[in-house]
């Protein structure tokens, strides 16, 4: 028993750590994205997009790049510029781009992984988006596709009235707090994929035996590095499989990614498991609700064949390069989170930014109009399960933690 309420003092002290150590960047990525989807409205993006691919799947991509990393609200985005007539392929790479080549996911990869992560995430992201490109034109889904148009003629338009010059909105008090609310809608977004995965990371770093990664991954193991390409790829197709189970987004899922390279799984199967968060089934939902099942699994399809040739090619190419990360160096259970460094002026001075935007667009401008941000639709269920979820890992923490300073 003693043994126990030491292992569950130590999950929840580990997930504490965890979010305590990506606090801040957290709070800089949702300012980010909050401040864009106020001055860079969606309806600028599609008439900048044009008719030309090339030029269309650029724009999608940097588009991408500066939009949210939520995945359902990428979807919505997504559906959007494709209704309104953007090319498929450009969609696609908006799609990409905006879970893969956002600012604040690279920011959590660096605290928690290291720069070479960093690297292989964007650079993965343009690979992933080349690929679904190429696939695209080689296999020309015309019918698909025309059949996805189709479907969403059905549905409801989503007009969004064009924004006046950014230049002049970034100078008026109304327009931040209207930040200020997106910024409240960033986190009512994410707070329950964050608070599970972070428990879910704490719980496996304390309770689940190393044994276990290596039936998992093939090979795997602290202090491997060396790969078979057979087993480079089963770590590959495991790595999704595994964020196919988790059900949580990206921002989620990377401090469990960084248990999972701790354990000795290879870099291509961790970075397999990163990119993975747009083939899980709430997804896969969503686009059939969209476009229909055939186009749905086609996504699947382009998005899967994608992430492998992607992971294969940062795998030997970091590691042709020299420049594979070393396991070892990934050392977030053994560290003290809590103790005052760089991190806890970071996380007081965006605590009190937070505050002033909370201050700002709830209390002084509080009458302000802002419109909401269309989102892919859940599942009520799905998200009823995962809300009480969320609610049993706060209980779980606070009694772990209590049982760790209090009781032990």
């Amino acid at each position: 028993m003693n043994d126990f309420l030491k292992q569950w003092g130590e999950a929840a002290y580990t997930t504490t750590g965890f979010f305590w150590m990506a606090l801040w960047a957290f709070i800089l990525g949702y300012i980010i994205s909050s401040m864009i989807q106020v001055f860079v409205t969606e309806k600028r993006m599609q008439k900048t997009m044009g008719e030309n691919e090339k030029k269309s799947v650029l724009l999608g991509t940097f588009f991408g790049f500066i939009s949210s990393s939520c995945s359902f609200a990428a979807l919505a985005s997504t559906k959007s510029i494709f209704k309104k007539g953007a090319s498929f392929v450009s969609s696609i790479a908006f799609l990409l781009a905006s879970t893969n080549l956002v600012i604040e996911l690279g920011i959590i990869i660096s605290i928690f992984l290291g720069w070479q992560f960093v690297v292989g995430e964007y650079v993965g992201g343009i690979l992933l988006i080349l690929i679904c490109w190429v696939l695209i034109r080689i296999i020309n889904p015309k019918k698909l596709i025309e059949k996805a148009r189709k479907n969403l003629e059905g549905q409801d338009d989503d007009e969004m009235e064009d924004s006046k010059d950014w230049k002049k909105q970034i100078q008026q008090e109304d327009s931040w707090a209207r930040v200020a609310k997106k910024y409240k809608m960033e986190w009512q977004m994410v707070w329950k994929d964050v608070t599970v995965g972070f428990t879910i990371a704490g719980i496996v770093a304390a309770f689940v035996p190393d044994s276990f990664f290596q039936t998992l991954f093939i090979n795997s193991g602290q202090g491997k590095t060396d790969f078979t390409f057979l087993e480079v790829m089963e770590h590959i197709v495991v790595g999704p499989v595994a964020a196919f189970l988790t059900f949580i987004g990206s921002m989620g899922n990377i401090p469990l990614a960084a248990l999972l390279f701790g354990k000795g799984v290879s870099f291509a199967g961790v970075m397999a498991f990163i990119f993975s968060d747009l083939v899980v089934f709430p997804v896969l939902r969503i686009n059939a609700k969209y476009y229909g099942w055939k186009m749905s699994f086609f996504i699947v399809f382009l998005l899967f064949t994608a992430l492998i040739g992607t992971s294969l090619a940062l795998h030997y190419s970091f590691d042709l390069l020299s420049i594979l990360p070393d396991p070892s160096q990934v050392k977030i259970q053994d560290k003290e989170h809590f103790k005052i460094d760089y991190t806890f002026y970071l996380n007081i001075a965006f605590l009190a930014i937070s505050a002033y935007l909370v201050y700002l667009g709830f209390f002084k401008k509080k009458d302000v109009e802002h419109s909401m941000s269309e989102m892919a639709p859940k599942s009520p269920l799905l998200e009823s399960v995962l809300k009480y979820v969320a609610i049993a890992c706060y209980i779980w923490l606070a009694g772990g933690l209590i049982t760790k300073f209090l009781i032990l």
